[in-house]
């Protein structure tokens, strides 16, 4: 039992366990919030790989419509419904896609 007291009093275990109590829950920074913001930085990190590989595809669209005509022909017929004169265009909507 006097060996448990001791350990009890023991000023430098009794500042150790008041540190990291309040590190882990009393700090600016606490244990909790930085698990919050690493799941956050994955999240952003994510969205940040995505929108690199959206920015090459763009980046692919841009330099095959600057040299190539059927590119661009393509591009200005599927996007922008327009047609060559004496042309009909019909616009065909899936149910399924338009969320009826």
């Amino acid at each position: 039992m006097k060996k448990a007291a001791s350990f009890l009093t023991n000023k430098y275990l009794l500042v150790s366990a008041f540190f990291v109590v309040w590190v882990l829950f009393f700090d600016q920074r606490d244990f909790f919030q930085q698990r919050e913001k690493l799941g956050e930085l994955k999240k952003l990190e994510t969205q940040k790989k995505y929108y690199q590989q959206e920015i090459e595809k763009a980046r692919k669209e841009l330099t095959d419509i600057q040299h190539n005509p059927a590119a661009l022909e393509k591009l200005a017929r599927e996007r922008y419904l327009m047609k060559k004169d004496g042309e009909d265009i019909y616009i065909i909507e899936d149910s399924l896609t338009t969320g009826k």
